[in-house]
């Protein structure tokens, strides 16, 4: 019996340990995963922020909004490459999220644009983001600031990417 009290806690220890780790958001039907973002140069006006949307629902949810006290404005934006032209826009009517499926906001495609910079983005340092969706309402989470130039997030999301 004491034995399976000892194999019980050191579980239990593990799995809230990985949860701590693994700095992921649950709202109603969608999980973000792995919010990130960039360390910006000492003077630099924008950046990007990129995360996993998980929709483990019967039915699709759109991302409409963005917020951040970081930026005088963030938008959601989508980047693409025609005839070797490269070209960013606004999505006015925001992101869906189909049910049953993941959308991945990540560098060279749909992203979180912030534009005027309140302050320099710093490696290992947290960026406060709100994700509006249409029927999950509001999401607060934090976006790790991997180091500058990294294209993905480090997986520890501790402030020590591998990037």
């Amino acid at each position: 019996m004491k034995l399976w009290k000892s194999v019980a806690a050191a579980a239990a220890l593990t799995i809230a340990s990985l949860s701590a780790f693994a700095h992921d958001y649950k709202a109603g039907d969608l999980t973000l995963n792995h919010p990130w973002t960039r360390a910006t140069p000492p003077r630099a006006k924008s950046g990007g922020g990129f995360v996993e949307i998980v929709n483990t629902g019967s039915e699709a949810d759109r991302l409409i909004a963005v917020s951040s006290d970081a930026a005088a404005k963030a938008e959601l934006h989508q980047m693409t490459v025609n005839d070797g032209v490269m070209t960013m826009r606004e999505l006015e009517g925001g992101i869906e999220i189909p049910a049953g499926e993941t959308v991945a906001l990540q560098p060279g495609g749909l992203h979180i644009m912030f534009m005027g910079l309140n302050h320099p983005f710093e490696e290992g340092a947290r960026v406060p983001v709100v994700l509006t969706f249409e029927k999950a309402g509001d999401v607060a989470l934090e976006l790790a600031v991997e180091k500058m130039g990294a294209k993905s997030s480090g997986g520890d999301h501790m402030g020590h990417g591998k990037n």
